[in-house]
């Protein structure tokens, strides 16, 4: 055996085991779940009309939840949970079209709420740019998906990626947050524009350029065409994993299972769903559940606020989330990785059929 290779069996076999740690730590969580990510989503109205976007956005779409519901929550959360450990991230739509944006973020500051947000930065004037930085806004992740003519096709928004750069080097010249984030979209269109973003995020003073799949959800399942195919999805990780190793602050999302070889490699941590034992979700219309991008039907929505307590929903309501999906799949069951993966993520699982829609077996290990 040469030194690579031996070198390669201890990697792998440390990786094994921090792997089974946290499968015991998954199980644990079921039991004893800790909310560190609280997301509101303020509006289903939006800018634009992503194609892949996973609530079907658009321009005239509903606000959520009238300002004295959400303050209601927000207070009755804090009374409740260490805000010490939660952050609050709220998303849309496009979360700055609420006229009353910023003095719900007030509020939710006042509270002692550490927050963040989702955006597509094309309403991010420098004005905005200083308000987010009054209101002590820490991160904030806006989406780029592609070279100029890409994006603004990809999302239906003439001029969305000028004005989108234009919110990034906003934010970028005010300074002052925690971290500001870059998230792409890759798809099989623009995966070979994957280069040529690099030299432009290259030069910028991001934190971290966030860069993932698209995912059959939402409006994404009207293109199979532009779904990645095994090769794209091959090529995407050689890309992050050699982007990374250049020290260039790219990240895979937290979706999916990985195998031995890319996890730890393409993201600082290894795969574990967030959803229902981290991350819990509050909707639009009031409904609660895990990850936002999950399909919105009867078994993954746990509660509503206008007749459940959020706190007593999260404690009591929540079992759908707080058991492996595996364990409704016997392909899933009966894999060798079962262990580590538990049926991956639940915002691609199929639940008409009980199996996931995406898995890396057989494509990446």
């Amino acid at each position: 055996m040469s030194g690579m290779e031996a070198f390669s069996e201890r990697i792998a076999a440390v990786k094994s085991s921090q792997l089974d740690q946290l499968a015991a730590y998954r199980q644990k969580l079921y039991r004893e779940p800790v909310l560190r990510q609280l997301f509101l989503e303020l509006t289903l109205r939006c800018n634009a009309r992503c194609f892949h976007c996973g609530s079907s956005c658009t321009p005239e779409s509903m606000d959520g939840l009238p300002l004295p519901k959400l303050l209601e929550i927000l207070e009755e959360v804090r009374e409740n949970f260490d805000l010490q450990k939660l952050q609050l991230c709220v998303t849309g739509g496009e979360p700055l079209l609420r006229k009353d944006f910023f003095e719900l973020m007030g509020s939710a500051r006042q509270m002692g709420y550490h927050w963040g947000m989702t955006s597509n930065g094309t309403l991010i004037t420098k004005e905005v740019a200083r308000k987010l930085k009054e209101t002590q806004m820490g991160t904030i992740s806006i989406s780029v998906d592609g070279l100029e003519e890409t994006h603004d096709a990809l999302r239906g928004m003439p001029g969305g990626y000028r004005r989108t750069m234009e919110g990034i080097n906003n934010l970028l010249e005010v300074g002052g947050f925690h971290a500001v984030q870059v998230t792409t979209v890759i798809n099989h269109a623009n995966i070979g524009q994957l280069d040529r973003l690099y030299d432009i995020f290259r030069d910028m003073d991001l934190d971290s350029w966030r860069v993932i799949g698209l995912e059959p959800i939402g409006r994404a399942r009207l293109r199979p065409d532009l779904l990645l195919t095994p090769e794209d999805q091959r090529r995407l990780f050689a890309f992050i994993r050699e982007k990374r190793e250049e020290r260039m602050p790219v990240t895979y999302g937290c979706s999916h299972f990985l195998g031995l070889e890319l996890e730890r490699e393409v993201r600082k941590w290894y795969f574990l769903c967030n959803a229902g034992i981290y991350t819990a979700s509050i909707m639009a219309n009031g409904d609660i559940g895990g990850c936002l991008d999950i399909e919105r039907r009867p078994e993954t929505i746990c509660g509503n606020v206008y007749k459940d307590r959020f706190t007593d929903v999260w404690r009591n309501g929540f079992s759908a989330y707080r058991q492996p999906l595996s364990d409704k799949c016997a392909t899933c069951r009966n894999c060798p990785e079962e262990k580590w993966c538990a049926g991956g993520a639940r915002h691609s699982w199929d639940y008409d059929n009980n199996c996931p829609q995406i898995c890396f077996k057989g494509i990446l290990f």
